[in-house]
């Protein structure tokens, strides 16, 4: 199945969503080591972040392959 081009208007809210999901991204990593630090620790919201965080960056590299064209080999 070919992949028709991305338009620039199609690339540009790409990278402003990536954008976006990569500073949650960085925030809750921040969020997370502070709670870890600081006990006594909410142990179920703290996984419930991580887990956030992991679904984030399956995202986050789902948007980041779109924007990596198609090399043919």
């Amino acid at each position: 199945m070919a992949n028709l081009p991305l338009t620039e208007e199609e690339i540009a809210h790409i990278k402003g969503h990536l954008h976006e999901l990569q500073v949650e991204h960085r925030d809750l990593d921040q969020v997370i080591a502070h709670l870890e630090s600081d006990p006594p620790a909410d142990e179920l919201l703290i996984r419930r972040m991580k887990k956030r965080k992991l679904l984030l960056k399956d995202r986050i590299l789902q948007l980041e392959e779109l924007l990596v064209p198609d090399i043919p080999a």
